[in-house]
């Protein structure tokens, strides 16, 4: 079945803008008939979600993304989720243990460049337990001391400086093994950021696939036409599925980002 998708989005959930069924009413707005949500290292919304797409023309997955501790820009999504999920939400419930802990951490990074943010403040945006780097970025635009979400991340909290006060992450295996076991695919996203050279990306893709990966991220807003091909290639070479996302947050998190459905086989989701 060819349907118009988007595996790859964010709600008030983790760091997104808007709750789960707003962002539901965004994607039917947009003509998404297949739409997964994929907070970051929790499932707290899909519930909301999953109940605001019953009354509407659109199929929601449970889904997340899962920051892999090999590398800072290496994230494995799980889409199709079963109802239990009980590996997968113990794994969360960790990473959300460090995310905690960390959020003190990065108030101190931030005081030693001469940025003080109210821990308050940036927990009252959150909206919720979970609180990520994009909730810093938008209190510090909102005090003017950057230009915009993306100068917080390429000036402070992106940086190989930033990394020694990073949180607790699980290897890419483990997180594979917990989203299987949750009923899940596993799927690379954005190869692009981790701004490999093809050899290295291919190695790590072989890698990725014999510790169980079903999909790679193929389509994406930031990926040129070339890359698509690239990585549309790699899929077919080690039998992944292909998957498409545009990473929505918000406006007010990624300007530049909207919800971009795109025409893609689906029944590797659907008929398992």
């Amino acid at each position: 079945m060819i349907q118009l998708v988007d595996l790859h989005t964010h709600s008030t959930a983790s760091d997104g803008q808007y709750s789960p069924a707003t962002l539901v009413d965004k994607a039917v707005a947009a003509g998404v008939s297949l739409l997964a949500l994929t907070d970051h290292d929790t499932l707290d919304g899909v519930a909301e979600a999953v109940e605001a797409a019953s009354s509407q023309n659109i199929t929601v997955l449970r889904g997340v993304e899962l920051g892999a501790k090999e590398d800072r820009h290496m994230h494995i999504l799980g889409l199709g989720l079963g109802a239990d999920s009980t590996a997968l939400e113990t794994l969360c419930q960790k990473l959300k243990a460090g995310r905690d802990e960390r959020k003190y951490r990065i108030v101190d990074f931030l005081a030693e460049k001469g940025i003080h943010i109210d821990l308050a403040e940036v927990e009252d945006l959150a909206g919720g337990d979970l609180i990520a780097r994009p909730h810093f970025a938008r209190v510090m635009l909102r005090h003017g001391y950057v230009s915009s979400v993306r100068e917080a991340f390429d000036r402070y909290l992106d940086t190989d400086e930033y990394q020694r006060i990073e949180r607790f992450k699980a290897d890419a295996p483990t997180c594979i093994d917990a989203i299987h076991r949750s009923g899940g695919l596993a799927v690379l996203a954005h190869p692009y950021q981790l701004g490999y050279s093809e050899e290295k990306l291919e190695e790590t893709v072989r890698w990725l696939k014999e510790s169980g990966l079903d999909g790679l991220e193929c389509h994406y807003p930031r990926h040129t036409p070339e890359m698509v091909r690239t990585y549309l290639a790699l899929a077919a070479r080690y039998g992944l599925h292909v998957s498409a996302g545009s990473d929505f947050h918000g406006e007010q998190v990624r300007p530049d980002t909207q919800i971009c459905p795109v025409r893609l086989e689906t029944d590797w989701l659907l008929e398992r």
